[in-house]
């Protein structure tokens, strides 16, 4: 399929370097071109100029891009890049990394996409398809390249669960998962995708090659995602925190997880058996209930996984109780709705750690919701001035800007007593001083654990 194909492959991150590997190893001749020179391993180097291919930092590009089959981009990587407007002008194809997983995949698909719950939801349906005879993988926005997970499947029976980002979906071409789900939208990336109305466009992506014999699962409390299902050729299945719905999964009156298709109704147990909390956290569920059902997991497997799931690491995780005051590790909340979420799970006011690389999504609901479920706010990052303006907009009381990640921390720690919550819930990317957010979480919950040596 990929023998002897010259493939360009845009951005030496993680997927990046994964889709090479992958395609080295079906034969094809792979250039990666990056425009920051980056440190490769040495054995994906050798396998590169073994094969003919090169690799190219910053300059070079257009005599390499004549003479390729397709690109491939990371999904770091924009449309609008002058090397992608070039490959196009060129007519050379221009696919997203998710698009060599899917021609790779020899069995099903599941994908997941939304602002907010897409790796809470992958890993849970992951873990509850476990159960199944079949073989599984799960990868995408989540762990390794999705067309290394791909790679990794054999038979028709096995199946592929995937984290979709909105940057993923930018330059699919035939992708198309047997279920998708799209869990919920709320303004993010418009850095990137510039208007609210083509984030929205770049997420239904998701299903637009999806049959009448394939599913998709939407958030029935989202009006945008129910408008997006009136254009949808697939079976759909809704779910609900707030009301009962006649086919789909809902919270019924007297709190249980329900599931109601036209031929049966099943109880899931009460919401209250979850370990993880939180109403956002209910949807996920929701979700994942009717993808692991309609996939033929066992309803008893699916209880017993559902009873037993903790949660994912950086998505409201307790790290540690210092001195009676219990420390929340949420780095993984990139935005003010996913910050939202995290204040909205909380019984109690917080104090409250936020910036970061600012994205410029607007504050106001985020501010309104910090001014009611906040003691003390504790700013950082290149995004503080902004955000404490915000704050200021919306009366949000004890603000306090920061000089550093390590400086709100530390002060946090000082002002908190017996009983108080100390939630880390940036509401912004890390890149102003952090790789990822998973680095930025790790940091924290070893600052963390340092005030218990204290």
């Amino acid at each position: 399929m990929f023998k002897k194909k010259r493939i360009l492959v845009y951005g030496a991150g993680v997927s990046g370097l994964g889709v090479a590997e992958v395609l080295l190893e079906q034969g094809a001749s792979v250039y990666i071109y990056d425009a920051k020179e980056c440190i490769l391993p040495e054995k994906l180097v050798l396998a590169i100029n073994e094969a003919n291919g090169k690799i190219i930092w910053g300059e070079g590009f257009e005599h390499i891009a004549d003479n390729i089959d397709v690109m491939v981009l990371s999904p770091g990587i924009a449309q609008d890049k002058p090397e992608v407007l070039y490959a196009k002008k060129i007519g050379k194809p221009v696919v997203s990394e998710i698009e060599i997983a899917a021609i790779l995949n020899p069995g099903k698909l599941i994908a997941i996409t939304g602002t907010n719950g897409k790796t809470t939801t992958t890993t849970l349906v992951g873990e509850m398809l476990k159960s199944l005879p079949n073989k599984i993988a799960v990868g995408g926005n989540i762990g390794q390249a999705l067309s290394k997970q791909a790679q990794t499947l054999t038979d028709a029976s096995d199946i592929l669960v995937a984290e979709i980002s909105s940057f993923q979906l930018e330059s699919i071409d035939k992708f198309k998962p047997n279920i998708c789900a799209i869990l919920n939208i709320t303004p993010d990336h418009l850095d990137r995708h510039k208007t609210l109305e083509c984030y929205i466009k770049t997420k239904a992506r998701i299903f637009e090659n999806q049959h009448d014999d394939d599913f998709l699962i939407l958030n029935y409390e989202d009006e945008q995602l129910r408008q997006l299902g009136e254009t949808a050729d697939s079976n759909i299945y809704y779910f609900s925190s707030e009301r009962v719905l006649e086919v789909g999964a809902f919270v019924n009156d007297a709190g249980h997880l329900i599931f109601k298709d036209r031929e049966s109704t099943v109880d899931f147990g009460h919401k209250d058996s979850l370990q993880i909390f939180g109403k956002h956290n209910i949807e996920n569920v929701l979700a994942a209930v009717i993808i692991a059902y309609i996939s033929g997991v066992k309803v008893e497997d699916i209880k017993n996984t559902l009873h037993s799931f903790k949660g994912v690491e950086h998505r409201i995780e307790f790290v540690a109780s210092v001195n009676g005051v219990d420390y929340y590790n949420d780095s993984k909340a990139t935005n003010p709705e996913s910050t939202i979420k995290a204040l909205e799970a909380f019984n109690q006011k917080v104090i409250l750690l936020a910036g970061g690389y600012d994205k410029k999504t607007d504050l106001g609901l985020m501010m309104q919701i910090a001014k009611a479920k906040t003691n003390h706010l504790f700013l950082f990052g290149n995004a503080k001035e902004r955000f404490a303006e915000n704050a200021l907009k919306y009366d949000v009381q004890n603000i306090t800007i920061a000089a550093s990640f390590e400086d709100a921390v530390n002060f946090a720690s000082k002002i908190a007593t017996k009983g108080d919550i100390v939630l880390l819930s940036p509401a912004c990317s890390s890149y102003d001083r952090f790789k990822n957010y998973e680095q930025r979480g790790q940091y924290f919950k070893e600052l963390v654990r340092n005030l218990l040596k204290k």
